[in-house]
């Protein structure tokens, strides 16, 4: 932490890099007097309490350091036997990592076989799943394949009974006809009525 008077100081550095130089002068600058009087009578007044406080400090100088000493060699010792300490551990902390190394291992093995069984069970179950589909649609392919050309026999064979039927109807019909009554329609005509219904 700064003293007083390094604060002081700052203030006036300060103060001078902030003043205005003279006209036509890069070197001279213009300060306002009583502030820099306030700034330098409370560095005089801070001056005396410093350098007693120094002074202090230079009288017991040889109870700090044989403090200082003391807490050092404390110190030492402290770190010698953390450092004791931190060897065994380091002993132990080597075996156990390399414990957990080799069960990382053999776990990660046992991870990846496992993945590659269900890998290798999964593509055989989608090719089983395609396989049984593509039977199934083959399948049902023939099933519709065959009723379709079922039925379309079975209608020819109807329209070409209906056809005949017309055909007698129509005939007879004629062979009965009176003058005046109305013409039988063609049988083109009929033969399409037929087949779009």
């Amino acid at each position: 932490m700064s003293s007083r008077i390094e604060q002081i100081i700052e203030e006036i550095e300060e103060y001078i890099d902030n003043c205005k130089f003279q006209p036509l002068s890069t070197t001279k600058i213009i300060v306002n007097k009583d502030q820099m009087d306030e700034l330098l009578r409370e560095l005089r007044m801070k001056t005396p309490d410093e350098i007693k406080r120094y002074q202090k400090i230079i009288e017991n100088k040889d109870a700090i350091l044989a403090d200082a000493k003391a807490k050092a060699e404390s110190t030492v010792k402290d770190a010698q036997k953390q450092a004791s300490d931190m060897v065994s551990e380091h002993e132990i902390m080597q075996q156990a990592y390399a414990q957990a190394n080799e069960i990382v291992m053999a776990a990660t093995e046992q991870a990846q076989e496992i993945l590659d069984r269900a890998t290798t069970d999964a593509n055989e179950i989608r090719t089983g799943a395609m396989q049984y589909t593509n039977d199934l649609l083959l399948n049902a392919e023939e099933i519709l394949g065959n009723t379709l050309e079922s039925y379309t026999s079975r209608y020819e064979s109807l329209v070409g009974a209906l056809q005949e039927c017309y055909q007698t109807v129509r005939t007879n019909r004629a062979s009965l006809e009176m003058p005046g009554e109305a013409q039988v329609p063609d049988a083109d005509y009929a033969e399409g009525a037929i087949d779009n219904r």
